[in-house]
């Protein structure tokens, strides 16, 4: 098929004079000449993209994420209720033939998956409302993260062309994810599972097919069958606290060597991992396996990774972490202020959000280390004064 001229035109432009911003109406105009220049069928691409619109609140709720500003231990309090951990033993049960499947065709344990499924959509309650493509093409349009939703935005018309998505009325979280564990579009074609076999992959209405999927895309993430993914553990008072963080990673038997002991159990034999103390030496602390570093492709947000890691093994029968006595945190401004200090002696720490993400911490780590203080990588007001 001969393509129309601005297609031609479209399809070799740089990626970046494409990408965002500008005439949303324009942008919606190269949004489809670029569909049918990747073989869509120009009806189909008109129908999809009719009425698609921009949608102010989805704005609003990406750059709304306090939340992630909360430490672990306030974070874990507010996500993990009594409720949430009793229908999770629930839902374990209901569906273990399901979780069974899982564990056997995937290698990821039934906590894991219950505890994504409990915090994405509180176990299917709340899927979220935001139209998904009006969401996809959004983001897309906006020039903060393009490069991540703008494909999405394809995938959801192939979906849409399977008869698995219908741009007027399907609905989910306001970035795009889809279903009960919240899948974006080009995961659910890959990795999308039709558990119940009923000819369809239902992950709004389907548990099975939802469990199934989650499961799937873990495992193409990188998830290793029979794996933990954290420990808690007790560690002594005269440790060397800059051995702790992500990037320290040893074997059990060096950690142990060093006098870290699992609070319940033993540790894992054989498998390297790393010491993470999300709130300092003075709070918890745990051993990172490898299957954690996964949970960072489903959420990029510590506090949230870390939650969600710690309640998978609440679910599988852990005890109640040791909350300790942590030195006081900083206010989300004063995360700020500790960010933009950071930046001038010149750390990389990303944007200046007042989210302790994995680069302040480690900026955080190397000054507290340099200024003779606990290099545990948790930000107080003696450290923020200090710089």
């Amino acid at each position: 098929m001969r393509l129309p001229l601005i297609a031609l035109c479209l399809a070799a432009l740089p990626f970046s004079a494409q990408a965002c911003g500008g005439s949303f109406p324009d942008f919606i105009s190269g949004l489809k000449s670029e569909a049918i220049a990747k073989g869509h069928d120009g009806a189909k691409v008109n129908q999809f993209f009719a009425g698609v619109a921009q949608d102010s609140r989805v704005l609003k709720a990406d750059r709304a994420q306090g939340v992630f500003q909360r430490p672990f231990l306030d974070f874990s309090k507010r996500l993990i209720s009594a409720d949430r951990l009793k229908r999770g033993i629930s839902n374990a049960k209901k569906y273990d033939a399901t979780f069974d499947r899982v564990e056997q065709t995937y290698g990821v344990d039934r906590g894991v998956l219950l505890a994504f499924w409990a915090f994405e959509t509180d176990y299917g309650g709340f899927q979220g409302d935001f139209n998904t493509v009006n969401a996809l093409v959004t983001l897309s349009h906006d020039c903060r993260r393009p490069e991540l939703f703008r494909p999405q935005v394809f995938a959801a018309l192939e979906l849409y062309e399977r008869g698995a998505l219908d741009p007027r009325t399907t609905t989910g979280a306001w970035a795009g994810e889809i279903g009960m564990v919240q899948m974006l579009p080009r995961d659910i074609l890959e990795n999308g599972v039709d558990g119940d076999g009923d000819g369809k992959v239902s992950l709004k209405t389907s548990a099975v097919d939802a469990l199934m999927s989650g499961g799937s895309m873990l495992k193409s993430l990188g998830w290793r069958a029979g794996e933990p993914w954290i420990q808690e553990v007790n560690v002594p008072g005269t440790f060397d606290w800059s051995q702790s963080g992500l990037k320290v990673v040893k074997p059990t038997s060096q950690w142990a060597a060093m006098g870290v002991e699992a609070r319940s159990g033993a540790l894992e034999k054989n498998l390297p991992a790393a010491l993470i103390l999300p709130q300092g030496h003075k709070g918890p602390a745990f051993l990172a396996y490898p299957n954690f570093n996964v949970y960072f492709e489903w959420n990029q947000s510590f506090t949230y990774v870390m939650t969600a890691a710690y309640f998978a093994t609440r679910l599988q029968g852990a005890p109640v972490y040791d909350a300790g006595n942590p030195d006081p945190g900083l206010s989300g401004a004063q995360t700020k202020e500790l960010q933009r200090k950071l930046q001038a002696r010149g750390h990389d720490v990303g944007k200046v959000d007042g989210i302790l993400g994995a680069r302040t911490r480690a900026a955080v780590q190397t000054e507290q280390k340099r200024l003779g203080l606990p290099a545990d990588a948790w930000p107080t007001p003696t450290l923020l004064s200090r710089l």
